[in-house]
Formats: structure tokens, sequence, C-alpha cells
């Protein structure tokens, strides 16, 4: 069959209503088709794929794991042909889910207290949020933006600053009253460091010692996947983290957590970056959207 006679995005349509509807029986209700034709439509789709995507019996409906990927795959095209078809004829109106993977602290001290303005101001978009601190294949994810922290890797992405975030050593103030207050980087030694559990650029807390910058290695009893677990682990008492200062802004002046050494910090600062795949072209406006928006709302300091 010549390529140009496949309707490819009839077929992610009709495959998206079997998954979503939970069955051939109910989707071709939806789709004014009969059971065996919605079926045909499926089994010519895997044919062409050259992959199962349904795992077939009388009592169960199951994906397979290609079928999984192939679903998550589809129900993106479909969004960005709807947005164009809306972007084409109303306004370029934002419209369509989009996937933001970000670090739990930026989720929580930045992005939390502005969502809501956000989804005021495009009733059309859905969010999808996945929080993790380690950087991500953003195609292999199926990412449409991350938020990032840290020098960026020359790269196919493009990135928009969202500024930068001073570093700080903190502690609980019942830590400290247990443990005493380290003055210099000896007296780290004896102290329990928490550190993060994957590699990080400067692996290590960078330090003044004699007119120059050390990296001391983070060595504790405890790791964490994001710097927001390492926070709450250093207000519970549990020992000394160095996180960015946007995230511990609060807690200090609360009195809940103390700076540590700050008289040899080398003032480093961590920056942060909104990054996209480069597409070549004009930007799906609910993509667009969200980055102006973090842009304008979403900065670091």
């Amino acid at each position: 069959m010549a390529r140009t006679e496949i309707n490819r995005s009839g077929e992610m349509e009709v495959f998206a209503l079997v998954v979503e509807q939970g069955g051939f029986s109910a989707a071709a209700r939806v789709r004014r088709m009969t059971p065996s034709a919605v079926s045909k439509l499926v089994a010519r789709l895997e044919a062409r794929l050259g992959a199962r995507l349904v795992n077939r019996s009388t009592r169960a409906f199951r994906l397979t794991p290609e079928g999984c990927a192939f679903y998550e795959r589809a129900t993106r095209i479909l969004a960005d042909i709807e947005d164009a078809e809306r972007n084409a004829g109303a306004g370029e109106q934002p419209v369509g889910r989009i996937r933001l993977n970000t670090s739990a602290s930026y989720a929580t001290h930045i992005l939390a207290p502005i969502l809501p303005e956000f989804l005021e101001r495009c009733p059309g978009v859905t969010l999808d949020l996945v929080q993790t601190d380690q950087v991500v294949d953003l195609l292999a994810e199926r990412t449409d933006v991350a938020v990032r922290a840290g020098p960026l890797k020359s790269s196919s992405l493009v990135a928009r600053k969202l500024g930068d975030s001073a570093m700080a050593i903190v502690a609980a103030p019942s830590y400290l009253a247990r443990f005493g207050e380290p003055k210099t980087i000896e007296d780290l030694d004896s102290h329990n460091r928490l550190g993060f559990g994957y590699v990080r650029a400067v692996d290590g807390w960078p330090l003044k010692k004699g007119g120059e910058t050390v990296v001391v290695p983070v060595v504790g009893r405890v790791q964490a996947s994001d710097g927001e677990a390492l926070r709450r682990l250093a207000l519970g008492g549990a020992g000394l983290a160095r996180l960015a200062g946007f995230t511990v802004r609060e807690d200090v002046a609360a009195g809940r957590l103390a700076p540590v050494l700050a008289h040899l910090d080398p003032g480093d600062r961590e920056a942060f970056h909104a990054i996209h795949i480069g597409q070549g072209g004009p930007l799906p406006s609910r993509i667009r959207a969200l980055l102006d928006f973090l842009a304008e709302r979403g900065k670091v300091s």
C-alpha cells in the first residue's frame, strides 16, 4: 500500500478510542462502526507496525508493552494535530497535554505556587508533571519541557534560562545543638553530610581554602535522589545539606534551618533552564505558552 494511502491519524484515533473505552465493542459503539471493523483496523495497524499492540481474549483486554508505548505517542500526536488545527482557526489558543519534567525542589518552591495562574491563563491545557532531579532523555521519556539545574551540555536541546540560585550549607538547630557547629573544613570530618544518590556536575561541596576553592567529598550515612528530600532530612536533624538558596530561604528566615560555614562559601551559583527539543520550526502554542510563563513567573533567584 502506498504511503499516502494510509490514514495514520485515523488509525491512531480508533486505536486510542479502543484503549480508552476498554475494548473493541465499546469503541465501535462510540465510533459507530462494527466491532469487526474496529478489530480489523487494529489488526492492520499491528501488521503494518510489525508489533502486537493488544492481547486479545474473550474475557480480558490488555495492551502489550508496545501497545502502551504506541498509545502514549499516538495521543501526543493527536493532541499536536488538534493543536495545529486550533492554531490555524482559533487565534492560536493553547490546547493539549504538556509533559513537564522537573526537580521536586523546583516543583515545590517555584512551580506549585504559580501553577494555578498558568492553568487559568490556558484552560485548554492539561499538565503531566514528572518530578526527578536526574537528567532525562526528553525524546525517550516523551517529555515536552524539562526544568534542569546545572550547566548545560551542548546538544540539540533549546534552553531558556530561568535564573540562578546561590548555594548554602544548612543544618537544623537541633542537629547543631547535638553535634556542634563546624567552623572549618576539617570540622566536617566529624559531621554527617547529606548527599545526592547520583553523580552531579560537581560531585562534592566547593569551599574556600587558602585563597582557592576545594571540593569536599560528601561523606554521610544518608543519600537521597532529590533536593527536596535532602531538605526534609536536614529539617529533621539528620545532618548537614548543601542546597539551592531558594529552597531553604524561608526555613532560614523562620529559624528552622541555620547557615553553616557561610564564611567559606565560594560564591558559586546554580543555573536553571527550561529546555525542550529543537524542532526546526514553530513550537506548538501550548509549549510556547508554558515556556513564556516560566520565563515570566518561574524565575529562580
